[in-house]
């Protein structure tokens, strides 16, 4: 990422929040909100607590019309009392009656409700980008080369304002794919975004038996919500207005607006069979389709076992751009999914937006977390609430302290907040436990495995998440103060937020034991907190007691954070139709940026420590550094398939991978690590008489005709690192040039080392990072 990060950052969020306050006349009838500051210690004894007097103020400087009384229209003024960091009410008043109330004693100031516009619902303009400038990937005509994302998940919902096809050019006529019909779902359903939908349920049927119609669409339409999501992440159209029950209000818009969609449903309520993804993917590259967004995966016992990881090297060949979600089973090391190097592998990374709540202790402490619950907000901000954890002192949760199902005593926690340890269920399924059993909010506290990570949810009761340090406070208080209270606040949405973009604790993490040469994930991008179009047949919370409906979710997963990379994918391909797969990828991990908005190394959320390689693989996504690479590590169909020639995979198992171009095996690399990857591995075996690694990089000219290239690279504590050549000079576009980086070992390592080697030309920088492993002897 660029040096001054910070004053980019700050040039963004200050460009892009608009500032637009709403005038009114003097008509007494005529209201908006104001928030009133109050010195908070000027205070009268008489008054027992603050919002009691808050409120005469605002009482006092009521006009009343003849058909109303003060009381009750006191009660519809107040909206909001602030407490804590800010202190005061929300009330709705007329301009007559704010100038009335700013001349009261005690009042310190009023501020119009100021509504703050966000140009999008973030994850674009975090990526850097912006519709509105002229010189940005998005004034590109995406449309001239007709770019289509094949969506692989539960569906889409057409309805949908994101997927508006106005202005949109008609479908391609190279586009073979159709539109399939079923339980409502029709021909008319697709358009020129949605340009295919195709339902893929034979594997599941065989497994499971018959789809019940009357409770599943036997159609492409999603139930779920999770394919609406994912497929407007990729490519939905712009939206105004777009929110989550208030929340992250803007205008969503997908990665890539202009690109066209074609939904593949191969996830069932039971499930996603691989027989049906296997079919998916085969059906998609057969469409047409440039680009595959699969935010699914499963456990990986070898890449030849693996149907996807078979399928998605089809694809490959046939030039298609596979990216697949690096799973959730972070922070455990090696939890990754979706691992074959011709697969870009997506982990999950916070942006710098925010849902902030509190917890107020009757200790007078304040603890922030997330959330966002939206109901009756003032429930728990005006009284303290008694606390109850259902756990004892010690570190490991109990079913009863997780909040699972039946676990909870209503005698116990009714009338209560109740404190919920995270894990094992769902986290708003922990909620309506709680609600269930009579409590009147809840604290979801992060264990160990997550750590100070902070994940919003729309909670059908009030409820606030908070990190481990601050959960292990309010459980301690819980359970040895006599009479522990506490009151829940729900702040809204902040935008700003340092540091950013930091890994998330559940984004699945390498090493990738399948090769430890091949480093994974490949990238992060943003996966917490996003938002996007929703199905109109699930509730936010998608569980069934939900009957809220809403048209537009807020997730967290890597789930999310594969389509960013996606629809990245297909704008890269719009601006250079003639780059494989490879080139895509090398170009995305390249320009991956490894500082976040302090400047400081990304960091991991598991434990706020630096992230590693392992976590964040080359870095964040940098879109619109990867429109102009500079280099490109290309790698082709033959080259991967060279790569597992060194896997010690049989001749029938090579056969899976190269029996369609009657592939065989040329033996032109000398190790996995010597495939041309945009990562560099070394492993240093197990023989300790074996001291040096010498790995071979080729590197193709995608910038300038004429550049010259200069190499730096990091310092290991546990080897010498040479590159030969260390100055590449380049004549012509397209040119091809190799080099040598030469490992020697000076002290083996227990731990692996990281690190980094990067080719400059006084305006690019093509980064790679390293990393350097040593085997224990036998």
């Amino acid at each position: 990422m660029p040096q001054n990060l910070g004053k980019w950052m700050f040039f963004i969020v200050s460009s892009y929040l608009a500032f637009n306050v709403v005038s009114s006349s003097k008509n007494p009838l005529t209201r908006k909100t104001y928030i009133i500051q109050m010195d908070k210690h000027a205070k009268p004894e008489y008054f027992s607590n603050h919002f009691d007097w808050y409120s005469s103020k605002v009482q006092s400087v009521l006009s009343t019309p003849e058909n109303e009384t003060n009381e009750s229209d006191n009660e519809e003024r107040i909206i909001y009392s602030y407490q804590t960091a800010f202190h005061g009410v929300a009330a709705k008043l007329s301009e007559e009656e704010a100038e009335r109330l700013e001349e009261e004693d005690g009042v310190l100031a009023i501020f119009p409700e100021t509504i703050y516009q966000l140009h999008t619902t973030r994850s674009p303009m975090f990526l850097g980008l912006e519709p509105e400038d002229s010189t940005s990937v998005w004034s590109e005509t995406i449309a001239d080369h007709d770019v289509i994302v094949g969506v692989l998940d539960t569906g889409i919902w057409p309805e949908s304002a994101s997927f508006n096809d106005t202005g949109m050019t008609p479908v391609p006529a190279h586009w073979k794919g159709i539109c399939e019909t079923g339980r409502a779902f029709q021909k008319h359903h697709c358009n020129r975004k949605i340009v295919g939908a195709r339902v893929f349920y034979k594997g599941y049927e065989a497994a499971t038996g018959k789809i019940n119609e009357q409770n599943e669409y036997k159609s492409p339409r999603d139930q779920d919500g999770h394919g609406t999501h994912t497929a407007a992440t990729v490519a939905g159209s712009p939206v105004h207005g777009a929110n989550l029950l208030g929340y992250a209000y803007g205008t969503a818009r997908g990665m890539a607006p202009g690109a066209r969609i074609a939904a593949y449903k191969v996830c069932w309520a039971g499930g996603c069979f691989s027989s049906d993804i296997l079919s998916a993917v085969d059906r998609a590259v057969a469409d047409g389709v440039n680009v595959i967004s699969i935010s699914l995966g499963g456990g990986v016992s070898s890449y030849y076992r693996d149907s996807l990881s078979i399928a998605a090297f089809g694809a490959m060949e046939m030039g298609v751009f596979v990216s697949c979600s690096a799973g959730n089973g972070g922070p455990d090391p090696a939890s990754l999914t979706n691992v074959s190097p011709w697969v870009t592998t997506v982990g999950a990374s916070t942006m710098d937006r925010d849902f902030p709540g509190t917890v107020n202790l009757g200790t007078g402490r304040t603890l922030k977390g997330v959330s966002l619950y939206k109901g009756r907000r003032t429930l728990l901000t005006n009284k303290q609430y008694p606390l109850v954890y259902m756990g004892d002192n010690s570190s490991s949760p109990s079913p009863s302290s997780l909040c699972l199902e039946g676990t909870l005593n209503p005698h116990t926690v009714a009338g209560k907040i109740v404190i919920c340890d995270r894990g094992i269920s769902p986290r708003v399924q922990k909620g309506q436990v709680a609600k269930d059993a009579g409590a009147v909010g809840m604290i979801l506290s992060n264990t160990e495995a997550n750590g100070e990570e902070l994940v919003a949810d729309c909670h059908l009761l009030p409820a606030v998440a908070i990190g481990e340090k601050e959960g292990k406070l309010i459980k301690h208080y819980a359970l040895t103060a006599r009479n522990a209270t506490g009151t829940l606040a729900f702040l809204g949405t902040k935008v700003g937020t340092r540091p950013s973009p930091v890994v998330a604790a559940f984004s699945s993490r390498g090493p990738n034991l399948l090769s430890l040469e091949i480093l994974k994930p490949d990238v992060i991008a943003p996966g917490v907190n996003i938002i996007a179009a929703w199905t109109g047949d699930t509730g936010p919370s998608s569980l069934p007691t939900d009957r809220r409906r809403v048209k537009f979710n807020i997730l967290s997963g890597t789930s999310m954070s594969c389509p960013h990379v996606s629809g990245i994918a297909a704008l890269l391909k719009a601006r250079h139709p003639e780059w494989s797969p490879a080139a895509i990828k090398s170009a995305l991990m390249t320009t991956a940026y490894v500082h976040d908005n302090t400047q400081k190394p990304l960091r991991d959320a598991s434990q706020d420590v630096p992230s590693s390689p392992y976590d964040h693989g080359a870095g964040h996504i940098n879109p619109m550094k990867a429109l102009d690479p500079g280099l490109i590590y290309d790698i082709d169909a033959q080259g991967y398939f060279e790569f597992l020639c060194t896997q010690r995979l049989s001749p029938t198992q090579l056969k899976v991978f190269g029996k369609y171009a009657n592939r065989k095996c040329q033996k032109s690399l000398a190790s996995p690590a010597d495939l041309n990857y945009p990562a560099i591995s070394a492993v240093f075996p197990d023989n300790t008489s074996i001291s040096i690694v010498t790995l071979g990089r080729t590197v193709t000219n995608v910038g300038p005709p004429v550049s010259t290239y200069h190499a730096v690279v990091s310092r290991f504590k546990g080897a010498t690192v040479k590159v030969e050549p260390k100055t590449l000079h380049f004549t012509t576009k397209n040119q091809r040039l190799s080099y040598k980086i030469i490992f020697t070992t000076k002290s083996r390592q227990m731990m692996p080392e990281f690190g980094g080697l990067v080719w400059k030309d006084g305006v690019r920088k093509v980064r790679s990072p390293i990393v350097l492993t040593w085997l224990s002897p036998i």
